[in-house]
């Protein structure tokens, strides 16, 4: 995973009495314990993939409570989970991000809201909303409505996040109703402080189980003719339920402020932000006590009528902060004070933006809109207006003295294995000419942005073969599909090519095996080398197309750029019809990067020998074309100033960045670049047959890189940075040098010693030349 909690796993051990200090990942975990949950599942999505990994971490904590930890292969998975509390006293809870998680969940959810549960069921969301936001910008809001599921949206501090999960499975028992706990990216990442309880096993778990199963009850069934008497339940029964649950145990906040002839109303999430607007304007202090009159939702669905009369009667007017289109919460604040015969204007969408996050700044000018439009008494509404637009006005100035800064899209990491297969669609295209590439979601999307600029669309995770269902037979040529592991087992077996297959498609999947749910966090899947157990399930992606009738299939390295392209137009240009399948094979450089750096480590500390390889460009043979660039856009390949003062074009350069992935030159050797590439084994405690090899080759390269006439028995003189060609040039263009540094120890000793050992040898097109130092 990309991040261990191991360490900090340990403080969901605490118990009554002791102070639990953390962020609010982890204090939404020890709330689950100290709730009494028997199961817990989920898929992992940011912003809330940690919830899994500090589940899957504090696993052994969670065995002792009988909790049971299932990590799904998708969100709809997880959401079937919840049906155990339909018949049992189980408390559960599953975890995703939504709105997608949600948009896959949501057969599962539709058939769990309608029976309802006995035991609490909550759905933990990554509410994924705003500018740093990863998906679509839908809200939760409508599947909450929709399905009778409530939605509690907490304010960012932890006693109110830990008191809303608590409360939540609760309000879920009271009413018979899913519950759904939404926590933006602020709330995930909030660090702070609360008083911890002791944990505490469920009423049955896996420690102590329920003595068999419950009798058949046709009423807990999701089916006609039950469903139109639960759907009146929903709204006779469970929602008066919940609204008296909310009221009486007081979930909802009120702060008070002595502006009482305006208020706002504000989603639980987005508190902090608007205190933090108002201490700007000098309306609250950094402690949250305010002037403006808050009501603060932390339960944003159902909605109270009582809470929302006595809070707006007697106010001209109230603010409603609410993230997000359309203006649900806006709008049945309408109606509820319409038909209480309350004239309170409600105001929302107009001084605050219909769509998009509600960022600080965003709030700043929109309260201040608000009281310049209402006017309330005891402040001077110019001055705030003033002062707002005061704090702003210098923005366009720093712009322009600053200047266009360039853009920076995201990129792929540096050494990433799925680079290679876009450089080689790149090269094939030459040939093949433009391609329809449908898209996914994952590490390779980031193949939309510059160099590579691929992708015609994206339909949502694993469906990217089923998104090119009706181009191929509408096109002149054959789509390509491409999708990673992780979409391969969420959705891309079954609604990809199980689908294709049955229906006799003649398209070409690239599956990006890297072993990982990389972009969430390196998170297990069915086919990666181990699992969380310790051992693989055995599973792998071959297989499972095999056995689905694939017949053209392909697994190839993916830094093996040439043999990549090549692959890539035989799918393109075969005779033979049905799905063409290629798994491009190769780990996340991430996790090598992680454990390759531990194991070296330890063998740098027992003394035994280790190379790194690390790659270079000879700035007198580059030629300046940056061709290289365009075709490989790895972070570590840039651009540096010409050292030849007869030259203005800058040069490439690969900068300490690099991990020796190899791609560079592989994208040189594959396009016919210039063999300016080289690559470089630096070797940390060599052996004294690297000793020999360094003393051999220096020889040899010593005297390749005299002047002829010194060769001839003239003067001993180097030419430094010589660019004669090898008579003899080595297959591909290569050369080899050896460069020495001094030892500081005996070769013979154990122990660390600086690296004295490169290994170098050109990569690039035809011919090379002689590096030196």
């Amino acid at each position: 995973m990309e991040r261990s909690f191991t360490k900090e796993v340990q403080a969901l051990r605490l118990g009554a009495g002791e102070t639990f200090h953390g962020e609010g990942i982890l204090a939404v975990t020890k709330a689950l314990l100290q709730s009494g949950v028997s199961y817990v599942g989920g898929y992992q999505g940011a912003p809330v993939s940690h919830l899994l990994d500090v589940m899957v971490d504090a696993e052994d904590l969670l065995a002792d409570l009988g909790v049971h930890v299932e990590t799904c292969t998708n969100e709809a998975s997880a959401a079937a989970m919840l049906g155990a509390s339909i018949n049992y006293p189980l408390r559960g809870a599953v975890t995703w991000k939504s709105i997608v998680g949600t948009n896959v969940a949501a057969d599962a959810l539709s058939n769990l809201s309608s029976p309802g549960v006995v035991g609490g069921a909550m759905i933990i969301l990554g509410e994924d909303y705003g500018e740093g936001a990863s998906v679509i910008q839908e809200r939760s809001y409508a599947y909450a409505m929709k399905s009778s599921i409530w939605l509690l949206d907490p304010r960012p501090d932890l006693p109110t996040i830990v008191h809303c999960v608590e409360k939540g499975f609760e309000l879920s028992e009271a009413s018979h109703a899913p519950v759904m706990l939404e926590l933006r990216i602020r709330a995930c990442h909030v660090t702070g402080e609360f008083a911890a309880k002791d944990n505490r096993r469920g009423i049955y778990s896996g420690q102590n189980r329920v003595p068999g199963p419950v009798k058949f009850d046709y009423g807990r069934l999701s089916h006609p003719p039950v469903t139109f008497v639960q759907e009146k339940k929903k709204v006779e029964e469970r929602m008066p339920a919940a609204r008296a649950f909310i009221r009486e145990h007081q979930l909802n906040e009120v702060l008070p402020g002595d502006l009482a002839d305006v208020g706002i109303v504000v989603m639980g999430g987005l508190t902090n932000s608007v205190l933090r607007a108002l201490a700007r304007l000098d309306l609250a202090d950094r402690y949250g006590a305010t002037r403006v009159p808050m009501l603060v939702l932390n339960v944003v669905y159902p909605l109270v009528p009582e809470e929302v009369r006595e809070f707006c009667a007697g106010k001209r007017a109230v603010l409603v902060v609410e993230e997000g289109h359309p203006e649900y919460i806006e709008e049945a604040i309408n109606v509820e004070l319409r038909r209480a015969d309350i004239q309170t204007r409600v105001i929302g969408k107009g001084p605050l933006p219909r769509a998009g996050e509600y960022t600080s700044d965003v709030l700043l000018t929109g309260i201040a809109a608000f009281l310049t439009e209402t006017r309330p008494h005891g402040i001077d509404a110019d001055a705030i207006a003033q002062r707002a637009e005061s704090m702003l006005a210098h923005r366009p100035a720093a712009a322009a003295a600053v200047g266009d800064l360039p853009p920076r899209p995201p990129t792929f990491c540096t050494g990433c294995p799925e680079r290679p297969v876009f450089s080689a669609i790149k090269l094939a295209q030459r040939e093949l000419g433009p391609m329809h590439i449908s898209a996914d979601i994952g590490c390779h999307s980031f193949a939309t942005f510059a160099p590579f600029s691929f992708g015609n669309s994206i339909l949502g995770y694993g469906m990217s073969l089923a998104s090119a269902a009706a181009v191929g037979p509408n096109l002149d040529r054959r789509p390509i599909a491409i999708m990673g592991d992780g979409g391969f087992w969420h959705n891309g077996l079954i609604t990809g090519v199980a689908s294709n297959v049955f229906n006799k498609g003649d398209g070409v999947l690239i599956v990006m095996q890297n072993g990982y749910a990389s972009a969430t966090g390196q998170q297990w899947l069915p086919s990666s080398p181990t699992s969380r157990s310790g051992s693989a399930s055995g599973v792998t992606i071959e297989q499972t197309l095999k056995s689905l009738g694939v017949k053209w299939l392909r697994t190839v390295h993916t830094y093996g750029v040439a043999k990549m392209t090549a692959t890539l137009k035989e799918a393109m240009r075969t005779a033979e019809k049905g799905l063409k399948v290629i798994i491009a094979d190769g780990e996340c450089q991430l996790v090598r990067q992680r454990r390759v750096r531990a194991e070296e480590a330890e063998m740098l500390k027992r003394g035994e020998r280790v190379v790194r390889t690390r790659y270079g460009v000879d700035d007198e043979i580059c030629t300046g074309d940056h061709s290289c660039i365009r075709l490989s856009g790895c972070p570590s390949l840039t651009v540096k100033p010409n050292p030849d003062p007869l030259r203005t074009d800058p040069v490439a350069t690969v900068i300490e960045s690099c991990v020796g992935c190899g791609l560079c030159g592989e994208v040189a050797h594959a396009a016919v670049l210039c063999p300016s590439f080289y690559r470089a084994e630096i070797i940390r405690n060599p052996t004294r047959w690297d000793w020999v090899k360094h003393s051999f080759r220096s020889s040899v390269i010593s005297w390749f890189t005299r002047a002829p006439a010194t060769r001839e028995g003239g003067k001993q003189q180097t030419a430094t940075q010589a660019s004669t060609p090898l008579p003899n040039p080595p297959p591909q263009g290569g050369r080899e040098q050896t460069v020495c540094g001094e030892r500081e120890s005996n070769p013979s000793e154990k122990g660390p010693s600086r690296p004295i050992t490169l290994l170098i040898a050109a990569l690039g097109g035809e011919g090379g030349g002689v590096l030196t130092h």
